[in-house]
């Protein structure tokens, strides 16, 4: 079976290949939950300093080698630079399957990070190099929602393997050797292997000898960073906001859940919601987000919150494989990647500075309810919507004379 590519087509199984390097995006850290409380108990000597390292060292490693990754696709065979990344992540699974110390767990731990940052934007750009026009638009969206079911799936996964031993949910690292194997259905060499279309006239005109417009990855650095931050607050916080409701917390899991799913939605239908939406498909999203944050903090009802929720994963949902899509417009074909890797690691950068944001504000209002982070955020994305139609406008009256 064959699968359209704008410039011809690729076999099915190539694809298969593409999606499941991007599943393995949602993994990073995500074994490590389900244990954390229990890991006292596990290693009574170990320090908390030590315990957070297991969650945060991945995140921590995961962006500079996301950017080394970017720079290398230029000067090193690219499908050599994802089986080394995939070889590493893998291998990491094993390790942690077969350590008994805190002290090995923080340094697989940081081998983790490494081999997650060198796939993270191969992953995406292996979409841009073999797709083009609105199938790498309707391409992104699908990698966008694979990643979101992935996150639910496994999370799920971890929590029960974790009931039964603590080393099991450790067995989710292992996927990347799926990915080794299918990788043999990639071209032997994609360093020069790039996509036939050309660059939109408008995103082109300001790519120098840099061959990156660097002034619009600024901009989409920024929008990215700024709208993973908006939404991620559900995750970090809604179990403390719904505990000060006097909600059940433990409901929290499954909202959050939620959310993560509304994300994947749009991934299916993205050309549709583009068509439907058209310029105004920004300010739109930003729109909702604030929506979702005022449902969140206006209802006690679990039902309306679940609503805020949607509308949060729902406009992510829409906003991220756009993002990705306008990048690789942005940059000549062989720095594509490259341009990728500086936006993609502004996911982890916005998800790493959240809660010290959110702190930083409380400190400075004297706040200490679990409201503020949802009332700094709408405030925030009310303020961005603003700036989203006031740049819209301009535009026009621009094209307009």
């Amino acid at each position: 079976m064959k699968v359209q590519t704008g410039q011809g087509t690729i076999p099915l199984i190539t694809l298969i290949g593409i999606f499941s390097i991007s599943a393995l995006n949602a993994l990073p850290g995500l074994a490590v939950s389900p244990i954390l409380g229990d890991l006292n108990k596990i290693f009574p000597q170990a320090t908390d300093l030590e315990i957070q390292m297991l969650s945060s060292l991945p995140s921590l490693l995961i962006i500079p080698f996301i950017l080394l990754s970017g720079r290398l696709t230029e000067k090193v065979n690219n499908l050599l630079l994802l089986q080394i990344g995939l070889t590493i992540f893998g291998a990491s699974g094993i390790l942690y399957l077969l350590s008994n110390k805190m002290w090995q767990l923080v340094a697989i731990s940081a081998m983790l990070g490494v081999g997650s940052g060198l796939i993270v934007p191969l992953s995406t750009g292996l979409i841009s190099r073999y797709f083009v026009g609105s199938y790498r638009t309707q391409q992104f969206g699908y990698s966008s929602a694979i990643t979101n079911v992935t996150l639910v799936l496994a999370t799920t996964l971890t929590g029960y393997l974790a009931e039964v031993n603590w080393h099991l949910p450790f067995i989710v690292y292992l996927f990347p050797f799926i990915s080794i194997l299918l990788t043999r259905y990639l071209k032997e060499d994609l360093s020069n292997y790039h996509p036939k279309d050309e660059p939109p006239a408008d995103a082109s005109a300001g790519i120098g000898k840099r061959g990156i417009n660097i002034k619009a990855l600024v901009k989409l650095m920024a929008f990215y960073g700024l709208a993973t931050y908006l939404v991620i607050i559900i995750s970090f916080n809604l179990p403390f906001l719904m505990e000060e409701y006097g909600l059940s917390s433990g409901r929290a899991g499954i909202l959050i859940s939620l959310f993560f799913l509304a994300i994947m939605a749009p991934g299916f239908v993205l050309n549709r919601i583009m068509q439907m939406l058209g310029q105004h498909i920004y300010v739109i999203c930003l729109l909702l987000i604030a929506c979702g944050m005022g449902i969140i903090l206006l209802s006690r009802s679990e039902v309306l919150i679940a609503v805020g929720c949607i509308l949060n994963g729902l406009s992510y949902g829409i906003i991220q494989p756009l993002v990705y899509d306008k990048t690789s417009d942005i940059a000549v074909p062989r720095k594509v990647t490259l341009a990728l890797a500086f936006v993609m690691a502004m996911n982890y950068v916005a998800i790493l500075l959240c809660p010290f944001i959110v702190d930083a504000f409380q400190n400075l209002f004297h706040s200490h309810s679990q409201t503020f982070a949802f009332w700094l955020n709408l405030v925030i994305a009310l303020l961005a919507t603003l700036k989203c139609y006031l740049s819209l406008l301009i535009r026009r009256r621009g094209i307009s004379h």
